[in-house]
């Protein structure tokens, strides 16, 4: 006799489909919030609530048949496979945005050295294809507004769909899109977005991430509103008063002609409204744009600087009659910006020499998918070394670095990925010009960087001034320059250049230049590329290691980071240098392959901390008294041996003692270092640095015992309880009098209590393999052969579990016409068959979709009891306990509306089956390197005290107590 089904099963499922609906419930509650408020726009984050899997760019059987249906792009509609709105993705794995799955893949040999060495690219197809899916509640409320989905990086190459419909297609991993959504939403219904992400080709030659890594917005407005990065907001200033233009574009979405008018206010940086302006009625068409400007004047401005990077708020508000249909705040700053072809850099009439770096965006950890409070505790780990300007290298920063650049006070070159006019390329320069143009911290656009192939060439003259041209159509306030590695010739893009840009004064002759175009600014846009690894004093080929002695890589054409900034600093005609890099990253592996993966270029490493190079910049940029002392002073067996010393300082002189002896004081010219080669001994070696006579700075490094304890060190002492504010915290492995070990290599178990999260670590060693974090990929299967059978009675269906015959037998979801259409039976068996998974896959389970209420599950004829996850049923698998081939088995009644209604929205029974082998990778372990590693923790949302604690053999444990607020 079949048992009876289970209730609780039933209930499980319902209670899963109340939690589905319920944040389902709160985002239609937030639009409808706004839509019963005023009427004006809405930006929603929708981070939160994706489904993730991994598909296929080969095998489309693995890429859930997607692409293979027969009317997929011949009708509206027809996305099949995760494009389709009624795929089954609950056994997909959760995930918020931002992510990266790229960084949570193990290494390997065949990987590409240039992107880190990771098991994707164009070797790896089961790991190039990513999925994301996400369900809207739109309100039937909100029908006749406009909805838009704002994605601000998708790495690459990525196909929107909402609800099976095909919408977008973004080829570039950098550029921030828009797509429109309006037409295709289900108002008061289930809307699915579907998000297909193909990275088996890259675009740089650095470590560049897989998937949405950026965040993604919904944006409500009406159908009469500011276009997207439709207010531009200029400012010029005069003695003690500012000029501020507004240039303002209104889009009519709407399908008969409009009227409408502008009111424009503007409010200092403490909220205060110092400003306003009008803008008269005026009509513009059906679906199309229509400009308005406007000025407004104020005494007194607070100029946004290095030192007081204050902004002001522009509120635009759109009326249509008396009724406000739109209202759109617009930060941006007051300053004026000059580049001087022989002074170089002015920012509000004072001359800054830019002290810059180039990034990449990815850290230690974590990859591509920086949380916001990430890029903020990058810059100030920046800021500390004295960096006052970053160039984006190579592409468009994202929109949260350029604000925590506002907010900061720190100058950026903004750079386009790729040269050239061709539409694609140009429509991606216009949307990084207008998304970007109103950050104050943005002093100069890049067109391009390196592009050897018309480099020397008139194609070359020809496409720099035809860009420059396109961004000073878009923005008159900013001058743009281009990234060259050879200048010199007749033609090339620095010909065509209105700020010329250096890579690498070694691999030019910059005074020759300033000769021939004495006219035209100069900046150096790269510098350096020195190699170096954190705490590391003797090249170590076997283990990718470089001493960290300042030197050149190579020969005339390179240079040591002191010889290319004392050659920028003796040169009041260059604005200023930008060293390669400011952080290690991944990828780039230069000089070394496999088994390297990061490089080692920076000025600190992976985790941001610094290097005997950065010591030095830091010296050569900042006015507080320093000194820094090369190298640790741990040399066991090396007694009496001379070991190259090596002194850092922005003082006059600098005294060096060993063990209390002196080994003489010398003077220090600028931006040059000095030098000692003093024998071993153990002890302490102490630098004094003086200024006018007077000791103002010391530094000691002293041979430390074993390590005997962890530490655990934050950058802050609270973080936000918002769900996304991070704490970046130091590992040291410290001896018994609380030295950092230099030397320490220990392996470090973490674990954390309280409302945070792990979400990545790392520790500076260019070789390390060891998981950036715990990470589980799932791979899916679907079942085959399946087959139905109607019978009477439930013993009938009891007989035929372990039926082979296939007489009677037939395919449930095989289209008939309706008279062709067999009769239902009273109970239905039906069966479908799948392979048993490998072993090495790790856990496997069947995913049992809610067919028919009472359904009873079997596999090879032993009837099994699901448990819920996800609100479905789930039966483990123990692979050793299977044959190569299995059988699954559904047992139910007809119901009252017979059968029919459960087979069509099967989708061939994707909805009724999955199985799911997961395999997991990494802990939360890592080893600490030179005696140093890091770990992220990020809020959960909730208030209450965080606990970190950390342990290694033989080590005392660590612990960390934050606060949140």
């Amino acid at each position: 006799m079949i048992p009876t089904s289970s209730i609780k099963m039933r209930q499980a499922s319902v209670f899963s489909w109340v939690c589905r609906i319920s944040w389902a419930l709160a985002l239609t509650l937030a639009v409808g919030s706004a839509t019963a408020a005023d009427g004006v726009r809405q930006r929603t984050r929708i981070d939160d609530g994706w489904r993730f899997a991994l598909g296929h760019a080969s095998d489309p059987a693995q890429d859930f048949d997607y692409g293979t249906g027969s009317f997929f792009f011949a009708k509206a509609g027809y996305g099949d496979g995760p494009a389709a709105a009624d795929f089954e993705d609950r056994p997909w794995r959760r995930v918020d945005l931002p992510h990266d799955w790229a960084v949570e893949l193990p290494f390997s040999s065949r990987g590409s050295s240039l992107h880190g060495m990771k098991a994707i690219g164009r070797g790896f197809p089961e790991n190039d294809i990513g999925w994301y899916r996400r369900e809207l509640a739109i309100p039937a409320s909100a029908r006749g507004r406009r909805f838009a989905l704002e994605f601000d990086g998708v790495f690459r190459d990525s196909v929107v769909w909402i609800n099976g419909h095909y919408l977008h297609h973004e080829a570039s991993g950098y550029s921030s899109f828009n797509v429109d959504i309006t037409d295709y939403l289900n108002f008061g219904g289930r809307n699915v977005v579907a998000v297909r992400v193909d990275v088996t080709t890259q675009e740089g030659w650095w470590y560049e991430g897989a998937g949405i890594y950026r965040h993604v917005w919904l944006t409500q407005t009406a159908p009469l509103h500011v276009a997207p990065q439709g207010s531009f907001v200029r400012t010029t200033v005069a003695g003690d008063r500012a000029e501020v233009a507004v240039d303002t574009t209104v889009h009519n979405d709407g399908n008969a002609a409009e009227s409408f008018s502008l009111q424009h206010e503007l409010r200092d940086p403490a909220g205060r409204v110092v400003a306003r302006a009008s803008v008269p009625a005026r009509r513009v068409a059906a679906d199309a744009s229509k400009d308005a400007t406007a000025r407004l004047s104020l005494k007194a401005p607070q100029l946004w600087s290095l030192e007081t990077p204050q902004r002001y708020t522009l509120t635009t508000v759109v009326k249509r009659g008396a009724e406000v249909v739109d209202r759109v705040d617009t930060p941006f700053g007051i300053r004026t910006i000059r580049f001087d072809a022989d002074q170089g850099f002015f920012l509000n009439g004072r001359h800054v020499k830019l002290h810059g770096v180039n990034n990449h965006q990815d850290h230690a950890g974590i990859g591509v998918a920086l949380p916001d409070a990430m890029h903020e505790a990058r810059l100030k780990m920046l800021k500390g070394m004295g960096v006052n300007a970053i160039r984006s290298a190579h592409h468009p920063a994202t929109p949260e670095l350029l604000d925590a650049c506002d907010r900061l006070g720190v100058l950026v070159i903004d750079e386009h990925r790729v040269m050239g006019t061709a539409p694609q390329i140009r429509d991606e320069l216009e949307r990084m010009v207008r998304r970007d143009r109103n950050h104050p911290s943005v002093i100069l656009w890049s067109v391009g960087n390196e592009e050897w192939a018309i480099e020397n060439s008139e194609i070359g003259t020809r496409l720099a001034r035809l860009m420059q041209a396109i961004v000073r159509r878009l923005d008159p306030t900013r001058l743009a320059t281009l990234a060259a590695s050879g200048s010199g010739q007749a033609e090339g893009t620095s010909v065509g250049s209105q700020v010329i840009g250096f890579n690498y004064k070694g691999q030019h002759d910059i005074d020759a230049m300033h000769r021939r175009f004495p006219d035209r600014p100069m900046v150096v846009t790269e510098e350096g590329l020195t190699y170096a690894t954190r705490g590391i004093y003797a090249d170590d080929p076997d283990h990718v290691h470089i001493a960290a002695y300042d030197r050149r890589s190579g020969g005339d054409s390179t240079s040591s980071i002191e010889e290319a900034w004392r050659f920028n600093a003796e040169r009041p005609f260059l604005a200023g240098a930008f060293f390669w890099t400011g952080f290690d990253y991944r990828g780039e592996t230069t000089p070394f392959g496999w088994p390297a993966v990061s490089s080692q270029f920076g000025m600190m490493d992976t985790t941001g901390l610094l290097k005997d190079s950065g010591q030095y910049l830091k010296a050569a940029w900042t006015d507080a008294p320093m000194v820094h002392v090369l190298p640790h002073w741990n040399w066991p067996g090396r007694e009496g041996q001379p070991i190259d010393v090596r002194v850092y300082a922005n003082t006059d002189e600098v005294e060096l003692l060993l063990n209390g002896s002196s080994l003489g004081r010398k003077p220090l010219a600028r931006y040059a270092h000095l030098q000692w080669s003093v024998p071993y001994a153990p002890g302490s070696l102490v630098a004094r640095g003086y200024r006018d006579g007077k000791l103002v700075v010391s530094e000691t490094v002293a041979t430390t015992g074993d390590g005997s304890a962890v530490r655990l060190t934050a950058d802050r002492a609270r973080i936000r309880a918002d769900g996304d504010d991070v704490a970046v915290v130091r590992v040291s492995v410290v001896d018994r009098e609380g030295r950092v070990a230099p030397t320490a290599d220990h392996r470090i178990s973490f674990e954390v209590t309280g409302p945070a999260r792990l979400i990545g670590m790392g520790n500076g060693d260019p070789g390390s393999h060891e998981a950036d974090k715990p990470a589980e990929f799932h791979r899916y299967a679907a079942a085959s052969g399946w087959r139905l059978k109607a019978v009477a009675t439930p013993e009938e269906a009891a007989a035929l579990l372990a039926d082979t015959d296939s007489a009677g037998w037939r395919d449930p979801f095989a289209w008939l016409p309706p008279d062709k259409q067999p009769a239902d039976g009273a109970w239905n068996v039906v069966q479908a068959r799948f392979a048993r998974p490998a072993a090495a896959a790790g856990r496997a389970g069947l995913f049992i979709g809610d067919i028919a209420p009472g359904q009873q599950v079997y596999v090879n004829g032993k009837a099994r009891t699901p448990r819920r996850e996800d609100g479905m049923g789930v039966i483990d698998l123990d692979p050793a306990q299977l044959s190569d081939m299995n059988v699954f088995a559904l047992v139910f009644a007809t119901p009252a509306g017979g059968t029919r209604p459960l087979f069509d929205p099967a989708r061939g029974g994707q909805r009724w089956l999955t199985l799911r082998t997961t395999t997991s990778i990494g802990s939360w372990q890592r080893s600490v390197f030179n005696g140093h590693a890091q770990v992220i923790l990020q809020s959960t949302g909730s208030p209450g005290r965080i606990t970190l604690r950390a342990i290694g053999d033989g080590l005392e444990p660590g612990r960390l107590d934050l606060d949140t607020f």
